[in-house]
């Protein structure tokens, strides 16, 4: 296993999979790799899952999760964690117990995945509860949008005051750093609040009028995963990671009927043109 000093920017992400390709694993996998790190996973869910909606949800099997993370860190090693769509209380659990066992200071990244772009549920109450109490104290950043910040808080979320009061209540919770996220919130800039324990950072950004949108909070999540397993700073990260996803809304392809996925090669694309 890596050291701080040593980065090699190997990222474990503990999601779901999204069959349509746009969200949880396959966006996980995509961004950190567009990125420059290296990721691997651990499975926690199958979804049939496009545009329109999620069609149907599978959780994998507790052990098997478990197995995965186990088989990943003993060998390869890692420089940051991500953890995704984690369904239950109980997978919660098993997560945060084998992170404490066996990576304990590898820096997390927790995107509090609760509801899909298309508005399914991904998990449930329990769930939720059980995220707040054992997945944010010590997680180096945390990065929900404003419906789920609200849930994991319970400050109303409308605005950057509402942003700024969330991000306080999660570090109080534990986290070292939050990431409140503005997508939600009505208005032609988009706002995204940075809260660590050393200062606060605003960031703005033109709203793309598209329906491109599939995965943004996967991808976002994960980009800040793989440049701070590189050795940037949460402010950096966050920073250049919001950059790289505003332009892969950008770029979108325009594919399906529904929320489509976002360009996640645009670099490629770049260079070939």
């Amino acid at each position: 296993m890596s050291t701080a000093a040593d980065p090699k920017g190997r990222v474990l992400v503990i999601a779901g999979s999204d069959s349509g390709g746009g969200a949880g694993i396959q966006a996980d996998i995509k961004a950190v790799t567009m990125l420059g790190g290296y990721a691997m996973t651990a499975i926690t869910a199958i979804t049939a899952q496009n545009t329109l909606g999620v069609h149907g949800v599978w959780p994998v099997a507790q052990d098997a999760v478990q197995r995965q993370m186990v088989t990943c860190l003993a060998d390869i090693g890692v420089d940051t964690i991500k953890t995704g769509m984690l369904g239950s209380a109980a997978l919660v659990e098993i997560v945060a117990e084998t992170l404490d066992e066996r990576a304990r200071e590898v820096p997390r990244i927790v995107d509090p995945v609760m509801v899909a772009t298309s508005g399914d549920a991904l998990v449930d109450e329990h769930a939720v509860s059980a995220i707040a109490s054992l997945m944010l104290p010590g997680a180096a950043l945390v990065t929900p949008n404003a419906p789920e910040a609200e849930v994991l808080t319970g400050k109303a979320v409308d605005g950057i005051n509402g942003q700024r009061r969330a991000a306080e209540a999660l570090l109080e919770r534990g986290a070292k750093g939050a990431l409140v996220k503005g997508g939600h919130i009505p208005g032609k800039i988009l706002v995204d609040v940075l809260q660590t324990e050393t200062g606060e950072w605003i960031f703005e950004s033109e709203r793309i009028d598209t329906s491109s949108t599939h995965g943004t909070g996967c991808t976002l999540a994960s980009a800040c995963a793989a440049l701070l397993a590189q050795g940037q700073s949460v402010p950096a990260a966050v920073e250049a990671a919001r950059l790289y996803l505003h332009e892969a809304i950008k770029q979108a392809p325009g594919l399906g009927q529904g929320h489509g996925p976002v360009a996640h090669n645009w670099k490629l694309l770049d260079q070939e043109s």
